[in-house]
């Protein structure tokens, strides 16, 4: 694996952890942040619907910003969490959750909306009358989750913490980045990553594009191909253990 040089696109204190393990790993990478993570201002809606969790039968952390911000809010209502079950899509989540005291679960395998739907400790959660879920997210994320959790008979309510944003970079900045560390992949860990990836190549996209992109699950492989990258590779995860089997299982180019 040691032949991998790659582009790691995470909100920067992410990618410094992940590169951290990839060199233990003989890996090298460098970063160029592609996500700013902006908390939103709590409102009297967002304070209000803390103030309530205890009405909900599950609360559904999607994401490490949502997992952080989230428990900002709830230290500062809730002294003593309240007594409601939580749930994250993956370890690294819950693991935020875990250390401010909250007992979380998760599914084993895979990192992603699909595996939590089949956890069976949610489904037992909802499987009563009148459940309340509510999802801790990022402004505008997936509507997969909260549809299939209705397709089941509960009531779905959004908490949107936080908002992404592009980093401002100088024109050129990702393939003169690309080029200047010889880099041979490139790494994105969800949708809205890939679009950004895309939208600061440019004109450069399509040489871009020959290199291997690995990415977190089906869908985001999907828009990646719809957009023309030629060698996708999916990691069925975001985790640094779901990455580095990708890149065991996966050639390095020969160019």
């Amino acid at each position: 694996m040691t032949g991998w040089r790659l582009l790691l696109t995470r909100p920067a204190e992410e990618a410094a952890a992940l590169s951290s393990l990839l060199a233990e790993q003989g890996i090298f990478s460098n970063s160029l942040p592609l996500l700013d993570i902006m908390p939103i201002a709590a409102t009297d809606t967002m304070r209000q619907m803390i103030l309530e969790l205890n009405q909900f039968c599950a609360v559904i952390v999607v994401s490490k910003p949502a997992a952080r911000v989230g428990v900002e809010l709830l230290e500062r209502y809730w002294p003593t969490p309240p007594g409601v079950k939580w749930f994250s899509v993956g370890a690294a989540t819950a693991q935020i959750l875990k250390d401010h005291g909250l007992d979380v679960s998760f599914p084993a395998e895979g990192d992603d909306s699909e595996a939590l739907l089949e956890l069976s400790r949610l489904r037992e959660a909802i499987a009563r009358p009148d459940a309340r879920v509510l999802i801790l997210r990022g402004e505008g994320g997936r509507e997969l989750l909260a549809e299939r959790l209705r397709e089941l008979g509960a009531s779905v309510e959004y908490l949107e913490l936080y908002r992404r944003a592009l980093p401002i970079y100088p024109p050129a900045a990702l393939q003169q980045r690309i080029q200047a560390e010889r880099l041979n992949g490139l790494v994105v860990s969800s949708g809205q990553g890939f679009e950004h990836l895309y939208q600061l190549a440019g004109d450069a996209w399509p040489q871009l594009a020959r290199l291997p992109l690995f990415v977190p699950s089906p869908r985001v492989a999907e828009l990646a191909r719809a957009a023309g990258a030629e060698t996708v590779v999916d990691c069925r995860g975001a985790s640094a253990a779901a990455l580095l089997t990708a890149l065991r299982e996966h050639p390095v180019p020969d160019f």
